[in-house]
């Protein structure tokens, strides 16, 4: 299959580029580079533009034939979304409008759309089920789920199909360590905490340890990278016209921050300090995913389950590429 990938410069992109090549399919990556890394897709193609070029991204999808898009580019920091609101409603949602016109423009019917656990806001059961009541407490979340809905609405006014994949926590990187995560601003806690092990950072905030948790810290759901990226090639081949489904994507299992600073203190050998800093707004206490329906359904199943080898990757990535990128 041809499929173009909107943001495939990105973390998730570059380990997903290379898992859907691995299975056969043509890809070709558009990204305006303003967050992704040109050097991540060596031996790939890209088209450098913008998801809100509608008319510049549908003659992409006409040059390469495309036959189905993986929709990933977005702002993602849930944070930066309640202080620039316009800024992820811009982006995320009016972007994923332009993504989803300029489909229609160039005839393209299928698409696998990176959405968020952050639909969910606080959670009413845990696990999450996709069934669960989806109120986004940050507009990150809320710039998603307004795509959700777009889709739905276009596979009953024009037979289009949709997978969108509710992601948890994503973590981890290659198991080669020829690709892993660089964002900048790092705002991701397994890359953070990776940063002190290099003597990049004195020492690692913990936000809140008074939660009704065991530890008292914030409980979350890791999903290894290359488990998120052979996801999407599963939902590439169950999408059908005329359908939105929606999948959770994460491990089944919660881990607090207190066990993911002390799982990287010993994958690394280092002592790595933390310090306890005060709540950020809008952290719920836990969030752990059913993924159930995507075994079900897609037949999908977590490869790399155990936290320590989740970490493992990432800190060999991270050992190899202390400046990301920038040592490419």
């Amino acid at each position: 299959m041809n499929v173009l990938v909107t943001g495939g410069a990105g973390y998730i992109g570059s380990h997903l580029v290379r898992v859907l090549a691995s299975a056969g399919h043509k890809v070709l990556v558009y990204d305006n580079l303003g967050k992704g890394h040109a050097a991540a897709l060596e031996g790939f193609d890209l088209v450098r533009g913008d998801i809100n070029d509608t008319a510049a991204l549908a003659d992409a999808l006409r040059r390469c034939q495309a036959q189905a898009v993986i929709h990933l580019a977005a702002f993602i920091e849930a944070g930066e979304s309640v202080e620039h609101p316009h800024k992820y409603f811009h982006n995320n949602t009016l972007g994923g409008l332009s993504v989803l016109e300029a489909m229609r423009q160039a005839g393209v019917g299928k698409m696998v759309f990176s959405s968020t656990a952050a639909v969910y806001g606080q959670p009413v059961n845990l696990p999450i089920q996709e069934t669960d009541p989806t109120e986004p407490i940050n507009p990150y979340g809320a710039s998603k789920l307004c795509v959700e809905f777009m889709l739905r609405s276009y596979a009953r006014a024009y037979g289009m199909g949709f997978v969108s994949l509710r992601y948890f926590n994503v973590a981890g990187a290659s198991p080669d360590a020829a690709v892993g995560e660089d964002h900048h601003p790092e705002t991701h806690l397994v890359p953070l905490v990776l940063q002190v092990a290099l003597g990049a950072r004195p020492a690692i905030k913990i936000f809140g340890d008074d939660y009704d948790t065991p530890d008292g810290t914030c409980i979350r759901d890791y999903i290894h990278v290359m488990d998120l990226a052979t996801a999407h090639v599963l939902a590439l081949e169950a999408i059908q016209p005329g359908q939105a489904k929606a999948f959770n994507l994460g491990n089944g299992a919660g881990f607090s921050v207190r066990q993911i600073i002390q799982t990287c203190r010993q994958v690394t050998g280092h002592a790595i300090p933390a310090e306890t800093a005060p709540r950020r707004a809008g952290d719920p206490p836990r969030l752990v995913a059913s993924c159930e329906k995507a075994q079900a359904e897609l037949g999908w199943k977590a490869r790399y389950g155990d936290i320590q080898t989740i970490i493992a990757h990432a800190w060999e990535w991270h050992r190899r590429h202390p400046r990301g990128w920038g040592d490419a």
